[in-house]
C-alpha cells in the first residue's frame, strides 16, 4: 500500500519553550501539536461506492460497541482497507481532545477522534510506512501506558544536589517512595511543584534526574495540557500551558496514566448516539 495515496495522520510536532521557570529552565522534549477540535464531516467528492464500504464498516464497528460496550478495547484494522475508503474514514471520524506519540522503542501515533473513547492508533516505521493502523476503543490506548512501562525503571538512584537545592532530597525520596508502592486502581499521588518554595536548582535537578522521555501527550480538554513520561515508573510530568505557552501549573503524578488523558466513562454512550447520528447522514442519499 502506498501511504502518499493517504493524507498525512494529523498529528505534527513542535519544540516547547523553556515555560515560564526562568531563562536557565531546560528545554522540553518535543510535544504533539493538537489541531482545534474538529467535527466528522460528510466525505467531499467520494464515489458513492467507496462511502458505502466507509459506512460499512463503521456501521459493524457501532454494532459491536452495542453489544461489548467501549471498554471492551474494539479493534478495528484498517490498514488493508483501500486507499479511499480509508481516505472517507479520515474525514469522517474527526480529531478531538487528545494527540499522542512515542519515540522509543516503537514509533506510535494516537489520535482521539471527535467521538471521544474512539481513537485512530498507527505504528509509523523509520520509513514512514504505516505498520499498524486501527480503529480502537477505550479511556486510552494500551500502548502508550506499555511503552512507559517498558521505557522506565522501577527505582532511580538519588541524583547529586548541586548547592541551591531547597526540596530537591526530600521530593526525591517522596517520588522514590511513592513509585514503588503505587498499585493498580491507587489513587494518582500528585506534586504540585507550582505551590511549593522550589528553587531554580531544584527544579533542574527534577528535570535532570527524572527527564522527559519516550511517551509524549497533549490534551486540550481541561486547557492545553501537555503530559510527558520520566524515567521512573508510574511518574508522569503533567504541565498546564496558557494560550501563550507559558507553563502556568507544573506538576507531577505518580499513576499508570493521568486523569486528564482519559475519556470519561460517561462520553461513551454519548460517542455511540453521536455515531449513529452520523452513519443516519452518511446514508441520506445526496
Amino acid at each position: 500500500m502506498n501511504p502518499s495515496t493517504l493524507r498525512p495522520f494529523p498529528i505534527s510536532v513542535v519544540a516547547m519553550g523553556p515555560g515560564s521557570q526562568g531563562d536557565e529552565a531546560p528545554a522540553y522534549l518535543p510535544l504533539p501539536q493538537m489541531q482545534s477540535f474538529a467535527a466528522p464531516r460528510l466525505p467531499d467528492d467520494m464515489a458513492p461506492e467507496v462511502v458505502a464500504a466507509a459506512s460499512e464498516l463503521l456501521g459493524k464497528l457501532l454494532e459491536r460497541l452495542e453489544k461489548q460496550g467501549f471498554t471492551a478495547g474494539v479493534q478495528v484494522d484498517l490498514l488493508a482497507q483501500p486507499p479511499a475508503v480509508r481516505e472517507v474514514i479520515n474525514q469522517s471520524l474527526g480529531f478531538g481532545e487528545v494527540s499522542a506519540f512515542t519515540t522509543a522503542p516503537r514509533h506510535w501515533r494516537v489520535q482521539e477522534t471527535a467521538f471521544a473513547g474512539l481513537w485512530r492508533v498507527l505504528e509509523v516505521a523509520d520509513d514512514g510506512r504505516f505498520l499498524i493502523d486501527r480503529l480502537e476503543t477505550g479511556s486510552i490506548p494500551p500502548v502508550l501506558g506499555e511503552t512507559m512501562r517498558q521505557t522506565a525503571v522501577a527505582d532511580l538512584p538519588a541524583p547529586a544536589y548541586p548547592e541551591g537545592c531547597m526540596n530537591a532530597p526530600p521530593l526525591v525520596e517522596e517520588l522514590r517512595l511513592q513509585s514503588a508502592a503505587w498499585r493498580p486502581g491507587d489513587a494518582a499521588h500528585v506534586i504540585n511543584l507550582t505551590l511549593l518554595p522550589v528553587s531554580d536548582a531544584d527544579l533542574d535537578t527534577l528535570y535532570g534526574w527524572l527527564g522527559h522521555r519516550e511517551v509524549s501527550i497533549l490534551s486540550r480538554g481541561y486547557g492545553n495540557c501537555r503530559i510527558t513520561s520520566t524515567r521512573l515508573h508510574n511518574v508522569w510530568w503533567v504541565q498546564y500551558f496558557n494560550s501563550m505557552d507559558t507553563l502556568i501549573l507544573n506538576s507531577i503524578e505518580v499513576v499508570a496514566m493521568p486523569e486528564v488523558a482519559l475519556a470519561a466513562d460517561e462520553d461513551f454512550a454519548d460517542s455511540l448516539e453521536r455515531l449513529r447520528e452520523y452513519l443516519d447522514m452518511l446514508a441520506e442519499p445526496v
